[in-house]
């Protein structure tokens, strides 16, 4: 056999190879050597050859009854492949979504430092009013709801020491830049669940932010809907509210795969 040829026939097991594990589906989930030979066009004992060199590579294992099932290798490659996604790939269609249904600005942010980071942005083509947050934008600690919820679920000795070594800015009357009404503020935060800000960063901005929890309990990120307030009710707040609630439970969930 010429080198050339020995490739074609490598290239050619492979093929199906890959094409034997495509076979599977939510209906399929085991297969047979008699299917496996149909499917390909090829002998029963052509078609087994192939099923036995994907069990030896553990894509594959046996079922005992004739049949073979996806092997722990499969599973091995699908935890790297949800690891390999970081947090933003699975946001930003959550928050895209968000975007479409109220057509107001939807940010991931998350703590670095002594300072939060806005990882993601995503406006509505709807939207009539443009905020001034870009990807890598850094915010106060106490720079609204966004920044505040990510601190909230940090001891409170964790809490003193990244707010004493951070600046404290004042943005509008509405900011706080004390170290104590800051904590009080961080206490009722953890309590709800959610923060929501008041013009403390922009005179006419209302943020409302939700945290995305590790595994371990600790909070990730946060995702955050920014809005003009004179456009918006108080029921369209509460209902932005629970929609965020909604996606940061699922976000929370999906982060925590992405770490299993």
């Amino acid at each position: 056999m010429t080198q050339a040829s020995g490739y074609r026939e490598r290239n050619s097991t492979a093929d199906r190879a890959l094409t034997i594990l495509q076979m599977f589906d939510d209906q399929r989930l085991v297969l047979s050597a008699a299917a496996v030979a149909e499917h390909l066009k090829v002998a029963r004992s052509t078609a087994y050859r192939y099923l036995q060199t994907l069990v030896q590579a553990q894509f594959l294992t046996e079922d005992g009854r004739g049949g073979f099932r996806l092997g722990m290798k499969v599973l091995q490659l699908a935890r790297l492949a949800r690891r390999s996604y970081g947090l933003g790939d699975v946001a930003v269609p959550v928050m895209r979504q968000l975007t479409e249904r109220f057509h107001q600005t939807v940010l991931l942010t998350r703590q670095m430092g002594q300072a939060v980071v806005c990882l993601e942005r995503e406006e509505s083509r709807e939207q009539y009013v443009r905020l001034s947050y870009e990807r890598g934008t850094i915010l106060d600690l106490n720079a609204g709801a966004s920044a505040l919820v990510l601190l909230a679920w940090l001891s409170e000795p964790q809490q003193r020491v990244a707010l004493q070594g951070a600046p404290l800015r004042r943005f509008t009357p509405q900011s706080i830049v004390e170290l104590e009404p800051l904590l009080e503020r961080l206490r009722a935060i953890r309590a709800d669940g959610y923060a929501v800000s008041y013009g403390e960063v922009d005179a006419e901005a209302v943020g409302i932010a939700v945290p995305i929890f590790r595994s371990s309990g600790e909070v990730l990120a946060a995702i955050s809907v920014v809005l003009i307030r004179s456009r918006v009710s108080a029921e369209q707040i509460d209902e932005i509210r629970h929609a965020l609630l909604e996606a940061a439970a699922h976000l929370s969930h999906e982060a925590q795969l992405l770490e299993s």
